[in-house]
């Protein structure tokens, strides 16, 4: 294939008859033409030694070549494009190996690399310094109570590496990771560990209220917006005594629930058992959590299964579903309560509790879940149980609950005493 003629004005050093190598200010550069893609291939080679500049754009030159006489094309692909073919091969491991909450949290991490980098860069332009201070831009733009914690910010940077090791196998990039800039550790005491949660006092209150919230839905289930708001009570209640995550909760099946009686020192209990499958997990692994039974989810089965089976029988018979593989938090059985309607009620049952400071505190749905861990560490669990329930790392339950809570602190202060006529004794 032809080249272009390289010509030079003195400054420039011919490699290999149709490139360049140049100084720009102290650093040697590198160019060369494409005459397929017609544009000049501009790189920075990072020296200013003149004969390690020589043996860089030999590596460049190499690689440019191989790349093209294969038939790729040097300059048109861009970060766009990258993220779009990268969410497509993400989204065939749905169900396999991520769960959709997951995808979505991967797409929501590669829009802020693309606000920061740009849309339109070409992804073989990018050095393995181009991302140095994505955490210092990615605050940029916040408002002044606005922050992002390093903890987020390196959960995007592992998912942008992720992506970047893909292309380049794909041999879309010149490098497989990008540098970032190490975050500092910093120890602001136990304090800035403490997860946003209740007080016992407010989650009784809660409780009372959401009995009442239910009830009340219940006593004209068919009068509009009572079915949402039974539903939605139900999910909160539920939340509270099994303290799920919410992409693991609202796809809970009929058929991952399981009622039982279990016998203590003589006496009956009720029992629920809730399988979390791996794929509705956070983390691919299916967990089972018991806890004692309350009534609510018998009475949540009383509302659906005569709904959901009258339902499926007005379809065609291909389409029905069994009553055990419908959702257990729908109106239909098939698509679950929406968060809005979630967060909607959830609103209503922290004003009827009078739970105050809501946004301050960052009082949320999930904030349930912080509280059922808290309240198993408080109970004496060891960390790796609480974690094996919660379904997360020992490292976490250790660093975010463990040594924060005062009921731990003071259970370990009497650790070795028994409480005996209103003295402590030594065990």
């Amino acid at each position: 294939m032809p080249t272009k003629k390289v010509k030079t004005n003195g400054t420039e050093i011919v490699v290999f008859e149709d490139a360049v190598i140049y100084k720009r200010g102290e650093y040697w550069q590198f160019r060369l033409w494409l005459t397929k893609e017609r544009k000049y291939v501009r790189l920075s080679l990072n020296t200013t030694n003149l004969n390690t500049a020589k043996e860089e754009a030999k590596k460049h030159y190499y690689d440019i070549k191989a790349k093209e006489y294969a038939g790729a094309n040097y300059f048109s692909k861009t970060t766009k494009w990258g993220v779009e073919k990268y969410l497509d091969y993400r989204a065939t491991e749905i169900g396999l190996v991520i769960t959709k909450g997951r995808f979505s949290t991967i797409k929501t991490h590669l829009e802020h690399w693309l606000d920061y980098i740009g849309r339109d860069v070409k992804l073989r332009e990018l050095g393995i310094e181009a991302c140095k201070d994505y955490y210092t831009k990615r605050q940029e733009g916040l408002g002044k109570k606005q922050t992002v914690s390093p903890t987020t910010v390196e959960n995007e940077q592992a998912t942008i590496n992720a992506m970047m090791k893909w292309l380049f196998k794909k041999n879309e990039t010149r490098i497989n990771s990008f540098e970032f800039t190490k975050l500092k550790r910093v120890d602001r005491g136990d304090e800035s560990l403490r997860r946003n949660s209740f007080t016992d006092d407010e989650i009784s209150d809660v409780r009372d209220e959401l009995a009442k919230y239910i009830a009340d839905a219940q006593q004209n289930i068919n009068e509009t917006g009572n079915l949402v708001k039974a539903i939605a009570g139900y999910y909160l209640m539920i939340s509270l005594m099994f303290g799920l995550r919410r992409g693991e909760q609202i796809q809970l099946e009929w058929r991952d629930h399981e009622v039982f009686e279990h016998k203590v020192a003589g006496k009956d209990y009720g029992l629920v058992k809730l399988t979390i499958r791996g794929e509705t997990s956070k983390v691919n692994k299916t967990r089972r959590i018991v806890e004692k039974d309350i009534g609510y989810f018998e009475d949540l089965f009383n509302l659906q299964y005569p709904r959901i089976t009258a339902l499926q029988k007005l379809k065609d018979k291909k389409e029905q579903i069994a009553f055990g593989n419908t959702l257990v938090f729908s109106v239909n059985g098939e698509k679950p309560i929406s968060n809005r309607a979630i967060a909607y009620h959830f609103d209503k049952i922290m004003k009827l509790a009078k739970v105050n400071n809501l946004a301050k505190r960052n009082i949320v749905p999930y904030s349930f879940r912080h509280y059922y861990i808290t309240s198993k560490v408080n109970s004496g669990l060891v960390p790796t149980s609480v974690a094996e329930i919660a379904g997360t790392s020992t490292t976490q339950i250790e660093n975010t609950y463990y040594h924060t809570t005062d009921a731990k602190l003071i259970a370990n202060a009497f650790a070795g005493y028994t409480l005996k006529d209103g003295m402590l004794i030594p065990n």
